[in-house]
Parts: C-alpha cells; structure tokens; sequence
C-alpha cells in the first residue's frame, strides 16, 4: 500500500486488505468517518486505575497534594496564600494512573436488514475499518457483530477477508428489533451503559428502546435524479453530534465492494494465435512456471506473476528442429529452458548445461547401445516427460521422468535408470523427490516408496499402502518432514495426506470428483486438503478434513487441470482453450491466456 495517498497512511494496515484500487475508493470514507468519530479518549482520572506516581501539575486537588511552595505562601504571606486560593491559583501535584487498557473494548453491532441494504452497507465497511483502527490505537479490544445474526456464534474480533465475507453473506429481510438487540446486549455483557458500544444502520434504531445508552452511526441513501450520495450521521453518547455526506465510489467499484471486495480486477488476457495456441500444459519441477505446450510444436516456460496487477512475464520459448519429436521439457532450477528430443537415432539435450554436459550445441546421446536405458517419445495421447537437473560438485545430473512413468538419469558416467513406476516428481526443499507406485502384481493395498536423491544416492522411504496416483502440494506451516505436503490415493475414494507428525484421511465420496492436487487453506487452522473438480467440470473445492469449501469456478467445461507445489496457484484449461492461472492465496486470476477468434 505504498501508493496510498498520505492522509491514508494511519489506515494503511487495514486498507491492506483490500487491491489497491478498491482500498484507494474506500479510503476517504474511512477518513471522513475517522474524523466524524473522534478517537477513543483514555479514561480520566475520575475513573481510577493503579496509582502511579505524580505526573505534573494541576490547578485544582485536595491539600494533601499541595506544592511544598504554596505552603510557604501560608507561613510567610497569609493574605496572598488565601487570594491565591480565592483565585484557584494554587498549585497541586497531578497523580498519574496506570490504566487498565486491556480491559476497555469497543464494540459495533451491525444492521443487515432491508433498511441497509445496497450502498449503504459500504459506509458499514468503511465504519469497520475506521473502529478497528481507532481500538488498536487505544489498546482497547474489537468486537463486532450483525445484529440479525445468532449470537450463539459469538462476535468477531478482527476484520479479515473471512469475516468480511460472513457479514456479506448475512444479509437479512428481518429489520432490526428490540430483541436482537437485548439479545447481543446480553451475550455481550454490555450493561445498561456500556463504555464504547456503537449501532451501525437507520435512523429507526433510535426509536427501540433498548438501544438506549448506544453510541449510533445512522446512514441513509440519499435517492434523486443525479444524486449518488450516502449521509453519515454520528449520535454519540453525552455529546454533540456530527454529520458527513459521502460521494459513493464508481458503479463498478460499489458492485465490487457489496459482492467481493478482495477480488482485483479481472486481468487483461494473453491473446494466443492459431500457432501459439495452448495445447495442453504441466509445471516445472520447482512448481514455478508453466510448461506449455503449443499447436505448432514449440514448448515455452511462463513464469506466473505474483499478484493480478503485476506485468505478466515473457515465456522462453523452444522450437524442436525439424524431424525431433519432443521427449521431455523442463526448467533448471539456476536458470534456463531444458528440453530432451530424439530423431530415429538419437537423444538430444538441449539447453546449455554445467560441467562434462557444458556446450553450446545439443548434445546427442545415440541409442545404439543405450535400449531400454533412455526415454523414449511419448504416444500419441501422451504428455511428454518432465526433465530436471542436480548440481554436485559443480557437476549437473540431467533428470528425466517420460511418459510412461519411468525415471532416468544421465550423468557424466553415462545414461541409467534409478526407477520405474515413478507417479509424481518433483523438487522439495530444492531436492529431486519422487514417489513410486506398488509393484507389479501387488495387492490393492501395495506400498508405495518415496524415493530421496541426495550426495550422488538415492534414499527411499515407505509411505504406506496406495494405488498409486500421488499429488505433491505446496505448504509452508503443514506438510511432511522430507516429502513437504503430499497426498496419495490410499484407495478408492479415500486419499492420505501426509502431514509432519501424522497422516490425514479424506474421503472423496462424491461420484464424479476429480481430484486435481494438493494444498493448504490458506486462513484459520492451514489445515491440509484435496483440490477437486465437481462434476460440472466448472468449480473448483477444496475439501479439508473440516468443510469443503468453494475455490472458484471457471467460465467454461474444464478438460485438465493442476495444482503447483512450488507456488499457492491453481491452473485450468477449458474446451474452448483459454488458459487461467488461480491464486489460492490472493484468490484472484494472476494470468489468462485465450485463443483469438477463429484460432
């Protein structure tokens, strides 16, 4: 929020919760009604507290508190010790108090009723914003509430997308009545005359009665010909009242603050010609780009951008020499496109590569002599294989997984296989991990490996029984102590997540949900859970051991999809080929590309 204008900046925290250009529309209602509000005064010393020494001087106070000075006045001048008491003169010690902070709280009871409905409820937002603020600086407790809402659920203590969301969402056709209002009174301990307590919606509020000894904020639309415009009135307890007239912010940002207000604007698609459509796409193996594959038979790496508003990156792009089919693609981790091709004869590498591998053409690895000891092409309705590399001892270890599962590694010692039935590969912890399914002719219940490269050996871990798909997922605070977050299809319909001290069982009952990936919720309890695609072929959940929640959905019938381990995005491609790159996190479009008509 660096671009917020300075008379924005006390806010700047709260404002942060919101893109950039909706934080900027909302920000002179939170200053207009920050001003209108005041701050909240520290206790006065009528109200008591811990006695803490003295702090200055005061005209008025008991005599036991008078300066050793006017004492003097008293022995030495009596006539001028009593004028100066006549006169309020005299001079006393001011006693300080340690006040009990912790223990003040403001609180904010929201109407969500017909009454408030629509532009109104934007000044709401505003109003939240400005409390929550105006408490922290006083060190005073939030809470705030609907008033239509159960109070069996408690209120909320902080303003955050989640809880923004709840009171989105509770909207109401009940007005406001004198028993909501007992009711929050009591779950709340307000008392009869509660220290900071403020009613947010119509002017109506005042007429029940129960709304005595409330601070309230009234808002109303102002509804003429021209006139977009909401009036603020501020009655506050034993004092004078304020009033402040509010410019509602464009149509399109008032649509955005009522429906979503932490979405960004949608970002501007990539367009793609007839040859650089997307024919399909998988992730590099640190999960940090995208490999795309195109209807010309060029490869290309997206980097995906970090927020919607950031400038989308150029791809580095390969084009296969003409008679290569493409064996396998990826992204060195220290920098450069990697791509494996073979003609009739020969593998080729292709991507300037460290030590004994270091040259400025592709280098060739015939297949006379290596059968069954390189990758070969993939079929016809086949991805091509995903491609690594490992630097030791300033040595690089070319990394191969092809299409039919099986894991290769050409060193300077020449090509092998380190394993077969390979699920899933990927980089975790900048470490070449990989999970390899049951073996042939096994039980249902098989055991699957992890399989570690590490110092020039490999280390291989059970996992316990699966089928064998597998899913790596990217996690900061939950996730296994060497695979990070990983998720295996346990059996059908139930998948084990593995987390760092135990392993977490969800099933999938739903017919028709396809699991596309792995990840965290990324508010609350960061509990791990399955990404799935409903049956629709649309919408996107995410289902956690505790609620399965909707993602997103896509504007279009999905035909694949991925989620990143490197990185919180989700990835989809649709029938009609538009690309769109999801962020979990910010739950916002980081990057669209789509076909130009008639490609």
């Amino acid at each position: 929020m660096s671009s917020l204008p300075p008379a924005l900046r006390p806010w700047a925290l709260q404002l942060s919760l919101f893109p950039e250009d909706l934080a900027l529309s909302l920000g002179p209602y939170v200053a207009r009604l920050a001003a209108a509000i005041g701050a909240l005064r520290p206790r006065g010393e009528t109200e008591g507290g811990e006695p803490q020494g003295y702090d200055g001087l005061t005209r008025r106070g008991p005599y036991e508190r008078l300066l050793l000075t006017e004492w003097l006045h008293a022995l030495e001048s009596p006539d001028e010790f009593i004028r100066r008491a006549a006169f309020g003169e005299h001079a006393f010690l001011k006693p300080a108090f340690k006040q009990p902070q912790g223990s003040r709280r403001t609180v904010a009871l929201l109407d969500a009723g017909p009454d408030q409905l629509g532009a109104p409820r934007i000044a709401h937002l505003a109003l939240l914003v400005v409390l929550q603020r105006r408490a922290e600086a006083a060190g005073a407790e939030f809470s705030w509430a609907v008033l239509q809402s159960s109070s069996d659920r408690g209120p909320f203590a902080t303003v955050t997308a989640s809880t923004v969301q709840s009171w989105l969402s509770a909207r109401s056709i009940a007005p406001v009545t004198g028993e909501h209002l007992s009711r929050w009174r009591e779950a709340l301990a307000l008392g009869s005359a509660p220290e900071d307590c403020w009613l947010v919606g119509s002017s109506r509020l005042a007429r029940i009665p129960e709304a005595a000894g409330l601070s309230r904020v009234e808002v109303e639309e102002r509804v003429a010909p021209s006139i977009r415009r909401l009036a603020v009135s501020v009655q506050r307890v034993a004092r004078a009242p304020s009033s402040v007239e509010l410019e509602l912010p464009s149509p399109e940002d008032c649509v955005r603050l009522l429906r979503d207000p932490f979405t960004s604007r949608a970002t501007t698609p990539v367009r793609l010609s007839s040859s650089t459509r997307i024919q399909s796409f998988f992730f590099s193996a640190d999960g940090t780009r995208l490999l795309l594959l195109r209807a010309d038979g060029s490869v290309a790496a997206q980097p995906i951008p970090h927020s919607p508003r950031s400038t989308v990156p150029k791809p580095r792009r390969f084009q296969l020499p003409i008679g290569h089919r493409l064996v396998a693609v990826g992204w060195r981790r220290n920098g450069g496109l990697l791509a494996l091709t073979r003609d009739d004869k020969v593998l080729w590498i292709h991507g300037g590569v460290k030590g004994p591998l270091r040259s400025n053409k592709p280098r060739g690895i015939p297949y006379l002599g290596y059968e069954g000891l390189l990758p070969e092409a993939p079929g016809p309705n086949q991805l091509p294989g995903l491609v690594t590399s490992v630097v030791e001892n300033d040595r690089e270890r070319v990394l191969i997984r092809d299409a039919e599962g099986r894991l290769f590694v050409i060193g300077h010692q020449g090509p092998a296989v380190l394993a077969d039935r390979v699920s899933a590969l990927a980089e975790v912890r900048r470490k070449p991990a990989f999970v390899m399914k049951p073996a042939e002719g096994s039980s249902e219940d098989g055991l699957m490996w992890l399989g570690l490269l590490e110092d020039n050996h490999q280390r291989h871990l059970p996992l316990g029984p699966g089928i064998g798909e597998a899913f790596f997922g990217h996690s900061i605070a939950v996730g296994h102590t060497e695979a990070g977050l990983l998720a295996l299809q346990h059996q059908p319909g139930i998948w084990r997540v593995l987390v760092a001290h135990s392993n977490v069982d969800l099933h999938v009952s739903e017919k028709n949900y396809r699991v596309v990936g792995v990840a965290d919720s990324s508010h609350a309890l960061q509990e791990p859970g399955l990404v799935l695609l409903a049956p629709d072929r649309q919408t996107f959940l995410l289902q956690t051991p505790s609620e399965k929640k909707r993602l997103t959905r896509a504007a279009d019938v999905v035909v694949h999809a991925a989620v990143s381990h490197g990185l919180p995005v989700l990835v989809w491609q649709t029938v009609k080929g538009e690309l769109v790159v999801w962020s979990l996190s910010q739950e916002a479009a980081l990057y669209r590309a789509s076909p130009e008509e008639g490609a």
